[in-house]
């Protein structure tokens, strides 16, 4: 435990003992999270039946569990759980690049409007259908279409002699935000029948129900693309800090960095917001817990922050659907809920660490 507690060192963080223990918990937060629910699975039941579908070891399992554990365990919660951690990467690592962008802290995909854009299409095509041409993934690209609209205005908006005035940014963000969420009011009210209107209002408050494999291959893809990418400018991130005279005078295209932040951020929060709903919270309260962990480098922080937010995620998920089983709970409600304490908590604790 001291080991462990070494190797969490801010200053000089120990990141392939970090990055092993949280991959490990992980597996372990799967696992676990697999089996709770209003019907519950055994730890060793749910292992067994996910180690029967590896290949090559997968014979050598024996067949001790019943049809209805491995429905629930294959069918209704890995799925749901793997969505859990797309979801909570997703919004930790979109949280980093906000943060980065806007050289603010408290910056995350809500901030901008991203998250308002993207439920307002996303509503659109779920009440009215106005997206349905566009096939199986009509939620996803309307949800990244209205992210992608609102934070190009809001960049547009926040320009000032060609440069991002970041003060201008914020202050856009916010306007933009309330214009979507009142065309989302407008939408709601006009909603043709009861049913539509209350499954838009659970999604819209954060959930994981209902999750399918098919829901994991556009937002994986899209996090896995946007982390290299992120990974790979890490050093421009950095830099962004410095201001973008400093950062320019050391060599980075900032105009360029910018417009590729603002792309990704708008991909990750509208991919994952299409699957998911809003999730507040995650990508606030995550990168801040990781600065504290493992200081504030890139190349640390993006990696750390996609783990813990995946961790958070699920556990928060797994409260949603036990604490009024078998009623469910809006997980955005629970993060927010849970959240906030937590992150005020921390923000104390540290402001009496730097006394």
């Amino acid at each position: 435990m001291n080991y462990l507690k070494k190797s969490f060192n801010r200053e000089k963080p120990n990141m392939p003992i970090i990055i092993i223990f949280l991959a490990a918990l992980s597996l372990i937060t799967i696992l676990l999270a697999t089996g709770l629910g209003p019907v519950s699975v055994k730890p060793g039941t749910t292992a067994n039946i996910l180690l029967s579908r590896i290949p090559g070891i997968g014979n050598s399992i024996p067949h001790t569990w019943e049809q209805l554990d491995q429905n629930i365990v294959l069918g209704l919660r890995l799925p749901r759980v793997c969505l859990g951690m797309v979801v909570g990467a997703s919004l930790a690592v979109c949280g980093v690049t906000m943060q980065a962008l806007v050289r603010n802290n408290l910056a995350d995909p809500f901030i901008l409007g991203v998250s308002s854009g993207a439920a307002a299409f996303a509503t659109l095509g779920m009440l009215f259908g106005v997206f349905s041409f566009l096939g199986t993934y009509s939620l996803s690209i309307s949800a990244f279409i209205g992210s992608a609209i609102t934070i190009i205005f809001v960049y547009m908006i926040s320009r000032v002699r060609g440069r991002i005035n970041i003060t201008q940014l914020l202050l856009s963000g916010v306007a933009i935000s309330m214009i979507m969420d009142g065309v989302t009011s407008i939408i709601k009210l006009g909603a043709p029948n009861a049913l539509g209107l209350h499954n838009a209002e659970f999604w819209m408050s954060g959930s994981l129900a209902g999750a399918k494999w098919a829901y994991l291959k556009l937002p994986f893809l899209v996090l896995v693309l946007c982390m290299a990418f992120l990974l790979l400018n890490n050093r421009g991130l950095n830099l962004l800090l410095l201001g973008d005279e400093s950062a320019g005078a050391l060599g980075i295209n900032v105009r360029r960095l910018q417009k590729e932040l603002v792309l990704v951020a708008s991909m990750m929060a509208g991919v994952t917001i299409a699957v998911s709903g809003t999730i507040g919270f995650v990508g606030l309260m995550v990168p801040h817990f990781t600065r504290l962990l493992v200081g504030g480098d890139h190349k640390k922080v993006l990696p750390i922050s996609a783990l813990l937010g995946g961790i958070l995620v699920v556990w928060v998920d797994v409260a949603a659907r036990m604490l009024i089983a078998p009623e469910e709970l809006p997980v955005g409600i629970l993060t927010a809920v849970i959240g906030g304490p937590i992150f005020i908590w921390m923000l104390k604790k540290n402001s009496r660490e730097k006394k």
